[in-house]
């Protein structure tokens, strides 16, 4: 009998060669794993070692030039009238590089918490986020996050959207606030929409009676109600039930934009799809956006309202799959009648925190060993000492990987979003984890520029944790050499298109103040 290899397993079940396009960010060509076509992953651990996170920046403007590019097509499709705008929802990952390489490549901006609003501050002062990019508020706010939100308009920035989540947001900012402002209003799901799965969403939001409320105290005065926000949920992938659900919601904006001249967009929020998580994974975006223009147009129609700029905020869709961990398989353990365990030399529990607290499932692909038998195995973290530290969750099918082989690398996907803001940058991790050293790539003209930094170091950890350094003792290890900048001729690449940088479109319908910007 014949075993199967890995390569057979991946034509059997998912149609790939062994050569080609893996998924839209991964490739292998002459048996070597590349990160967006580009970065020979391989190439990266014989290099620098493994646990090592590589992040590449490229793919953040592809994933935004691609989706400019679905709501182009489906705009021709549906003879839409309105427009579209893309912002990213910066709490899916606040790494700088991230945040500018999105705004870069045309992205607007989506705060949900206090922080957020000083760091939009500091890149408009610093000159990374334009005037003429939206910066839309979502979230409960207290008190320090609409005071961010007042210095913000108070300092000449015009295009910032507070989104009300509930009334005493209102009052306060029409109580302090020195300038005309922008806001929007976030709907609250009714009772019985609500996914029951899914508990939690419903705690955002306004009423409709609270909505009317907000347009009925802005009537009349230098303030305008600009943005109605429908947030259904996080990575939705049954389009007919979205669609559903964004018809009634757009059935409500087009009542309150009856009553509302100035309310002229509509945020469907967050939920887009990514394909870091299925190696099956299917989506039609153009088609997606082509019903919901449609529909939306033709809801508004009925109520006698022009069609609105349509608004996505794009968190996970935006930086998922330009991250990547490579973690080695340090030792395999025989586990009687179940699954062997493949024990990392890392912590997918600490690393990737979504496997443990919402069951994420990511796609994890062997950088070797392609003509070897495959085999269901289960993983485990050797890094930490919890029986909680493994993958998948015992309730789901085990990874079918090759047999080990001393050396093994596994790239996890999907992995640059969330994960490093759930699990934390910098001080202390479940059992001591250290941080993996990281690769971060970006795109710098025609060239690609590399920057490494030092995995995490036993001292800085115990220091946060109150400990004095100087009496601590650790094992002498001779230390790598950090390069901090490494130009794209040394690295194992190909030239990249360079970003195409967007700006607002022609057909945006501005305030009265804020068309000066």
């Amino acid at each position: 009998m014949i075993e199967q290899t890995y390569a057979g397993y991946l034509n059997d079940s998912f149609g790939f060669s062994g050569a080609g396009a893996l998924t839209d960010f991964l490739t292998r060509r002459n048996e070597r794993l590349l990160l967006g076509d580009t970065v020979d992953l391989g190439a990266l651990v014989e290099q620098f070692g493994a646990p090592l996170e590589v992040s590449f920046c490229p793919q953040i403007t592809t994933q935004v030039q691609n989706m400019l590019d679905y709501a182009m097509a489906a705009q021709v499709s549906a003879g839409y009238t309105g427009s579209f705008l893309y912002a990213y929802a910066t709490k899916a990952n606040f790494s700088e590089e991230v945040v500018r390489t999105a705004l870069n490549a045309g992205a607007h901006y989506e705060t949900s918490a206090a922080a957020d609003v000083v760091i939009a501050h500091h890149l408009w002062r610093q000159g990374v986020l334009s005037e003429d990019r939206y910066i839309f508020c979502n979230g409960s706010k207290e008190p320090m996050y609409l005071d961010g939100i007042l210095a913000l308009r108070h300092a000449g920035y015009e295009r910032v959207v507070a989104v009300l989540d509930d009334l005493d947001e209102l009052d306060y900012i029409l109580t302090h606030s020195r300038e005309p402002m922008l806001f929007g209003v976030r709907e609250r799901h009714a009772p019985e929409v609500v996914d029951r799965n899914h508990a939690g969403a419903e705690r955002f939001g306004l009423t409709p009676a609270e909505m009317q409320l907000v347009a009925q105290r802005l009537a009349g005065t230098a303030h305008e109600l600009v943005v109605y926000h429908a947030m259904v949920g996080s990575q939705i992938e049954d389009a007919a039930a979205w669609e559903a659900r964004l018809a009634r919601s757009a059935n409500a904006y087009a009542a309150l934009a009856s009553t509302s001249p100035s309310l002229t967009m509509f945020n469907f929020g967050g939920g887009m799809p990514t394909s870091g998580y299925d190696l099956n994974f299917q989506f039609d975006y153009v088609g997606f956006l082509t019903n919901l223009m449609a529909n939306t147009q033709a809801i508004c129609a009925e109520h006698g309202v022009a069609a609105p700029m349509i608004i996505a905020e794009c968190g996970r869709y935006t930086v998922a799959n330009h991250n990547v961990y490579l973690i080695e398989v340090g030792r395999v353990k025989e586990a009687g009648a179940i699954e062997p365990w493949y024990l990392l030399n890392g912590s997918l529990m600490v690393s990737a925190p979504d496997t443990l607290i919402v069951d994420q499932e990511f796609v994890v692909v062997p950088l070797d060993g392609w003509d070897t038998a495959v085999q269901a195995v289960r993983l485990g973290g050797r890094r930490t000492c919890d029986s909680d530290d493994l993958y998948p969750r015992s309730h789901r099918p085990a990874l079918m990987l090759p047999e080990f082989q001393t050396g093994m690398v596994l790239a996890v996907c999907g992995v640059g979003a969330y994960q490093a803001m759930i699990g934390g940058k910098g001080g202390a991790h479940h059992c001591l984890n250290p941080e993996m050293r990281r690769i971060i790539i970006e795109q710098d003209g025609d060239q690609l520029v590399m920057r490494e930094i030092a995995p995490q170091n036993l001292m800085a950890q115990m220091s946060a944790l109150g400990y004095s350094i100087a009496t601590i003792e650790q094992p002498a290890r001779k230390p790598l050499p950090v390069r901090t900048a490494v130009v794209s001729e040394q690295l194992p690449v190909r030239p990249l298109r360079a970003a195409r940088r967007r700006q607002a479109p022609s057909t945006l319908r501005t305030s009265r103040f804020a068309a000066s910007a």
